[in-house]
């Protein structure tokens, strides 16, 4: 048995019945028969065991996936690689296969906080695709990496360029908003002052803001005052 049908294999014994159709219900975008139901903790223990196998190469290559479960494993595998060139390389490959939101903010790769210089250079390419997941992926290392030391006032505004019908795009342009007003209020402000986002994305960014306990009460009752009315 190659390790292709032994991760197979594992993974249906890992199955939550009851956890599948729960988190089917969550991803619509994909097809609920691919969904094999693996708990998370699972199967991010299982990506610590297969980074060491020298065999791992096979099934990062075999793309796409039939399963949903094996697209979070490859997702996981990855965040667990140390160097870096071999890491960006399996997320470029990877990219392309994303169908959902999860797999796409479940990938995070460790080693990127050693390598933000090379990693921005990336999520510019990222941010100006025209593939959702890959955009959306390109803004979560965005804000993931580069709103705290690192933070620059020229991300913010590659964030509010971004214009897209696509939910999954906006929700995580609002979801950056919200974080950064939280991490960088006085910068991040305009944006909404100026009304800067599309109505929508400006809209969710302050209900995102609102819910968070980084954000003052008074910036709270603020940034409601700043919500577009009818929209």
């Amino acid at each position: 048995m190659d390790i292709r049908e032994e991760i197979k294999k594992e993974l249906f014994g890992l199955q939550d019945v009851g956890y599948r159709d729960f988190q089917s219900k969550l991803i619509p975008t994909v097809d609920p028969d691919t969904v094999i139901g693996n708990r998370t903790p699972a199967l991010r223990k299982y990506a610590k065991q297969l980074i060491k196998d020298e065999r791992i190469d096979e099934f990062l290559s075999e793309l796409p996936h039939e399963y949903f479960d094996e697209n979070q494993l490859h997702a996981f595998i990855i965040s667990e690689m140390k160097d870096y060139d071999r890491c960006i390389k399996s997320v470029k490959a990877f990219l392309p296969y994303v169908d959902n939101w999860a797999t796409c903010d479940q990938m995070s790769p460790r080693v990127f906080k050693k390598h933000r210089g090379e990693l921005f250079d990336e999520i510019e390419k990222w941010i100006a695709s025209d593939a959702t997941y890959t955009i959306r992926f390109g803004v979560g290392m965005l804000m993931e990496h580069f709103l705290d030391e690192d933070f620059d006032p020229k991300y913010p505004e590659m964030v509010s360029r971004i214009r897209s019908e696509e939910y999954y795009v906006n929700m995580m342009s609002a979801w950056y908003f919200a974080t950064a007003l939280a991490k960088q209020y006085d910068v991040i402000l305009p944006y909404i002052e100026g009304q800067k986002l599309d109505v929508w994305t400006h809209n969710k960014s302050i209900q995102k803001a609102v819910e968070s306990n980084r954000i003052t009460a008074e910036q709270k009752t603020y940034l409601k005052s700043l919500k577009i009315k009818g929209k």
